[in-house]
């Protein structure tokens, strides 16, 4: 199982110890947190270290792959993906506001969903994004995803639920988009 991915841009690799201030430093802002199912605002520390360890725990017991995203280019941390086989292959992903709109998202979030089909022998991808980020929604459009129904889910920093746009890619959809120029 590779533990590290590559693309154009940028290394994805298991989060490590090191990168628990990065990640503090992106994810204690509350336009990133609200989009996000079970990161809390205002984020600490240990919350950072806390997701370090737990995605070490259930990256051994192979439930949940996530990755650390960082520039190519200066190795600055720019967000998280991952995947959870245990969730029907559920992708997930955050971006630090000051890298948005640099196409990052969908960059990283497209070298998982291969990861998944090609090393986890995923059948399909399942991904959401809450209705009031559309931008969460392009990015997954963009990889091929289709939308299958809405649900609400919670949002840990909101303190609320939100209505999901849930969406799905089948293996033949992203292979489709991955030939296309």
């Amino acid at each position: 199982m590779r533990e590290r991915l590559e693309t154009e841009r940028l290394m994805l690799q298991p989060p490590q110890d090191a990168d628990a201030e990065a990640i503090l430093l992106l994810a204690n802002n509350f336009a990133v947190a609200k989009n996000t199912i079970s990161m809390p605002h205002p984020y600490a520390l240990n919350d950072a270290r806390a997701f370090i360890a737990r995605s070490c725990e259930r990256r051994t017991k192979g439930v949940d792959y996530p990755f650390v995203v960082f520039r190519k280019a200066d190795m600055a941390l720019v967000g998280a993906v991952g995947v959870h086989p245990d969730r029907n292959f559920e992708l997930g992903y955050w971006i630090g506001e000051p890298f948005w709109g640099q196409g990052y998202a969908t960059e990283a979030a497209r070298r998982v969903v291969r990861f998944a089909f090609e090393d986890l022998g995923a059948k399909e991808v399942r991904a959401g994004w809450y209705a009031d980020n559309p931008a969460s929604g392009r990015v997954l459009e963009k990889l091929g995803f289709r939308y299958t129904t809405d649900e609400d889910l919670p949002s840990l920093a909101r303190g609320c639920t939100v209505t999901c746009r849930r969406m799905v890619l089948t293996r033949s959809a992203f292979a489709r988009q991955e030939q296309m120029p």
